[in-house]
């Protein structure tokens, strides 16, 4: 297994704090997977207001952390190092459970196709073996 700390997910995508939403990938193979984690705290700043009084992370920001796993899959290829892989689209998403404070969620994207730029990957996250979230992702790499 390879595994990547959080400077060096930070060598391969563009993102940082607040919009950095993983923590480490725990294995990976570039242009084929990657699977990473977030460890969700109370003190993430969206559950200030989403929602004060049963907060839960925000489904869209669950899509962009896997889709940020899907780039270090992608991104981790020699030809694409240094570049951004932006989204392209979203498709067959389904919200299947909460995730909130305390849970350390399982981000798991796999690229299923590329042509040239244009990839899809297939993506799950997960909480203690339960899905929360599945979808299937197009990026472009800039």
């Amino acid at each position: 297994m390879k595994h990547l700390d959080i400077k060096q997910i930070q060598e391969i995508i563009p993102h940082r704090h607040p919009f950095l939403l993983v923590d480490y990938i725990e294995d990976y193979e570039p242009g084929v997977f990657a699977t990473g984690y977030k460890c969700v705290t109370y003190r993430e700043e969206f559950f200030a207001g989403h929602f004060p009084q049963e907060p839960v992370m925000p489904g869209v920001l669950t899509v962009e952390a896997l889709a940020q796993v899907g780039a270090v899959a992608i991104l981790a290829k020699e030809k694409n190092r240094g570049k951004i892989a932006y989204f392209g689209g979203i498709q067959k998403c389904r919200f299947k459970g909460k995730i909130v404070p305390g849970d350390k969620v399982k981000l798991e994207t796999k690229i299923i196709r590329q042509k040239g730029p244009v990839g899809i990957g297939e993506a799950v996250a997960s909480v203690d073996g339960n899905v929360v979230v599945s979808a299937e992702l197009t990026f472009m790499i800039g």
